[in-house]
């Protein structure tokens, strides 16, 4: 008959009747209790810093472990990249998913690819908030890009 033995981790059996884990297989569990905890604090700062920008919650990619539970390997937060009705609330929105791309102290390439394409957007929110002020219009960021888009 199978042993009970706990090993910690994530899922919602907190034991279980199984085999005993060998080696390895504690050693794998522990890996991927360590990289599941890594995983939910890094979508957690994306999502404290996302605000309402989030769409929706984090989803998470799983891998089961020896013990059969679940582990997050892999995860994501959505944001909403729509400019604003201003080239001032654009720069805002920028800004602040910038600051989400970038707030865990691990970027992922990803992470620093969403950084660059707020960057660009807000690039082009200053470029328009310039040009208003200039003209003296107050045109939305969304009507400029259409336009640049429409004569291009």
């Amino acid at each position: 008959m199978p042993e009970a033995t706990a090993i910690s981790g994530v899922g919602s059996v907190t034991s279980a009747v199984r085999p005993r884990l060998t080696v390895e297989e504690v050693a794998q569990v522990a890996k991927l209790a360590a990289r599941d905890r890594e995983v939910r604090l890094h979508e957690a700062q994306h999502m404290a810093a996302a605000g309402s920008l989030a769409v929706g919650g984090p989803q998470f990619t799983y891998q089961t472990g020896p013990d059969g539970k679940l582990y997050a390997v892999g995860g994501e937060v959505k944001l909403s990249v729509a400019s604003g009705q201003t080239p001032e609330e654009t720069i805002s929105r920028a800004a602040q998913m910038r600051a989400a791309a970038t707030a865990p102290a691990d970027p992922s390439g990803q992470d620093l690819a969403v950084a660059a394409q707020a960057a660009a957007m807000e690039t082009q929110a200053r470029q328009a908030q310039i040009k208003d002020s200039q003209t003296g219009t107050h045109v939305s960021s969304a009507a400029h890009l259409f336009r640049r888009m429409a004569t291009a």
